[in-house]
């Protein structure tokens, strides 16, 4: 037992299987949950980063920073931990044990996927600012928030799509996106918490506006899947 690498402790070899499967699916669900905050992360960056380059007004507050790391990025990515195992997970060759967690095709997955996030809360900054600058910061608050949400649901497979994976399928990102939005929700609706997170009231079609780019993670992520250029998970 002290010279094995692994021990059974009942008589049944299916259990090998079983314990591989699982082990994969927990390591599967690490990097998951890496890409997405990653990629949220390099977004929220990007998106200051070219609004002071380009000396435009500050598209968010701190609080509002503050606000999406602590809510809207940490439920969603503890859901994404507790994804059930892909369906082609043992079809898999065996994974390098030496390899590095950051494979090239993790790397390029979150910067071209936090760019996509980054860009459209960008977008959303500079229709909203049309009207005011309240305004962008809280059309850039809200993007922001629901594309990331939305996102987590591209994480969750990085080679099929998510309508074939099932968008319910992970009851507890669907609960954790739900918590997520209603919260969210309550901060652009209620007068109390509207002040404290320095928000303004947005008329039906900047709520379109807000609503149509905060999907548009799904689309643009669906449709790299489908050409092949998702760039799989296991690319070194």
């Amino acid at each position: 037992k002290e010279a094995a690498d692994m021990v059974i402790t009942d008589d049944n070899f299916a259990t090998i299987v079983s314990a591989v499967e699982e082990g994969r699916k927990v390591y599967a669900n690490i990097l998951k949950c890496i890409q997405y905050l990653l990629s949220c992360n390099v977004g929220e960056i990007l998106l200051i980063f070219i609004a002071t380059l380009l000396n435009f007004d500050q598209p968010l507050l701190p609080i509002h920073i503050l606000w999406i790391n602590l809510v809207t990025d940490s439920l969603p990515a503890l859901a994404l931990g507790l994804e059930p195992a892909d369906s082609g997970v043992m079809d898999k060759k065996p994974r390098d044990p030496d390899e590095d967690i950051f494979t090239r095709g993790l790397v390029r997955r979150v910067l071209y996927q936090g760019a996509m996030v980054g860009l459209l809360s960008l977008t959303a900054f500079l229709i909203g600012s049309q009207s005011s600058v309240e305004i962008g910061e809280t059309m850039t608050f809200a993007v922001l928030a629901f594309s990331q949400i939305v996102h987590g649901l591209n994480v969750r497979s990085n080679e099929q799509s998510i309508f074939k994976v099932g968008l319910f399928s992970n009851k507890y990102y669907l609960g954790a996106a739900t918590i997520s939005i209603g919260l969210q929700l309550l901060v652009l609706n209620v007068p109390v918490l509207m002040n404290l997170f320095k928000v303004t009231p947005l008329t039906g079609a900047q709520m379109g506006v807000v609503a149509i780019l905060s999907l548009m993670p799904i689309v643009i992520v669906e449709v790299l899947k489908l050409v092949g250029l998702n760039i799989a998970q296991d690319e070194k």
